[in-house]
């Protein structure tokens, strides 16, 4: 019978190591709400547009506008509407509750702020719409006061 080697004991952390992994998990979890968060204002901002350009936002739209799947979107809706963002039934258009409307509004402000910006220092307009998709997630207030006043807002 072959002798089973068994694993040295784990040195345990010291309460500074604690610390910083405690750290790091906050930040982790705060990433993960702010990846979350940005979706949310994708799917708000869009079923906004959607309603406002054909008069109502149905998944397979979404689903093609965004590149994903009709599960995803489903799932996605499913989620919002628990959040308050949205209201739908099986069969019907989604539609924007008030709280949905207020993030669309901010996400599409937030959105031609950074393009504005981009724009006035050179950037082409089209690459700038690309690139305002990422940054108007992640800009913060001052910064986006910052570009207000660059951009002659």
């Amino acid at each position: 019978m072959a002798k089973v080697r068994k694993k040295p004991a784990q040195k345990t952390r010291s309460s500074t190591q604690g610390v910083a992994g405690a750290d790091a998990a906050s930040r982790h979890a705060r990433t993960r709400a702010a990846h979350a968060l940005e979706r949310a204002e994708d799917y708000v901002e869009l079923i906004d547009e959607l309603v406002r350009r054909r008069g109502a936002a149905r998944v397979v739209e979404l689903a093609k506008a965004m590149g994903v799947s009709h599960v995803t979107v489903v799932r996605a809706i499913a989620r919002m509407q628990r959040q308050g963002l949205v209201r739908t039934e099986p069969y019907r258009a989604i539609e924007l509750t008030p709280a949905g409307r207020k993030l669309a509004a901010g996400a599409r402000r937030r959105h031609e702020v950074v393009v504005e910006f981009l724009v006035r220092i050179g950037v082409p307009r089209d690459v700038a719409e690309i690139d305002a998709e990422g940054i108007e997630h992640h800009v913060s207030p001052e910064t986006l006061r910052a570009f207000e006043r660059a951009g002659g807002r």
